[in-house]
């Protein structure tokens, strides 16, 4: 099995499909993962495999560590496209997120006013106060929903504690335009259950609720590296030209990452 644990706080920059050249900032601690999915297809491997014994970085940790790394990429290039909150799980479960995003702004407008803002999260806390009012101030807030399927939900992304896809899709809703959807579509098995979600029983139903939440845009995207289950395989490329061109059919910005 083959994963990817990233340092903490910062790393990069990398090449994303989805974002350019993205400098990635790790809210979680160095050496494991703190996630409230335990998602089967996750580059970081599974939760239970990667225990962290290391604490996650202090707000002022982040700050430093991230303006020193902007300075050199003044003096040395590249020049980043976004920054991006990623890593080892959930960003949003920082107890500082909202304190660092403020300080994220203010380091962007400083080095690269050019460079946008993306969080990755798997919205489970954006509906907590603080945290939705950070989400409204980055340039890209990117929410995952791969399904409204409660089955698949529980199979693939496991969630650690409750979880009510209707409350996060209303949650997602709440941004009023402004949130980005973020979907995963694969194919292959975990253990006996099929996790094909490119069909219709899987689409036509997340289909429905995109049109519900009315997002800014929609990612869809699949498997690109390697996942601690073995048995999972990529969407192919028409399948996902097709989604794609069925959310743009219905109004909404769509972008497909093979």
């Amino acid at each position: 099995m083959s994963t990817v644990i990233y340092p903490s706080p910062i790393f990069g920059p990398v090449h994303s499909r989805r974002l350019g050249t993205s400098l990635g900032i790790n809210l979680m601690p160095a050496d494991g993962k703190i996630c409230t999915f335990d998602c089967i297809y996750c580059e970081c491997g599974f939760n239970a495999d990667h225990r962290p014994t290391l604490r996650r970085p202090t707000r002022d940790e982040v700050a430093g560590a991230l303006e020193q790394r902007l300075k050199l990429m003044l003096a040395e290039g590249p020049a980043p496209d976004v920054l991006t909150f990623a890593g080892n799980g959930e960003p949003t479960l920082h107890p500082d997120f909202a304190a660092i995003i403020d300080d994220t702004i203010r380091l962007r407008d400083t080095y690269f006013p050019k460079a946008r803002i993306s969080v990755l999260s798997n919205a489970t806390a954006a509906h907590r106060p603080g945290v939705h009012a950070a989400l409204e101030r980055v340039d890209n807030n990117i929410l995952k929903l791969d399904t409204i399927d409660p089955h698949y939900i529980e199979t693939v992304n496991r969630p650690a504690g409750s979880y009510d896809v209707n409350a996060v899709v209303e949650a997602i809703r709440s941004f009023k335009g402004q949130a980005i959807v973020q979907t995963m579509f694969m194919r292959g098995r975990m253990g006996q259950a099929d996790v094909c979600n490119t069909g219709e029983e899987y689409v036509g139903p997340w289909l429905d609720k995109l049109l519900y939440i009315a997002p800014r845009e929609v990612m869809i995207y699949t498997i690109d590296r390697e996942t601690p289950d073995h048995d999972l395989k990529k969407a192919t490329r028409e399948e996902l030209d097709g989604i794609r061109d069925r959310v743009i059919a219905a109004g909404i910005p769509c972008t497909a990452s093979y």
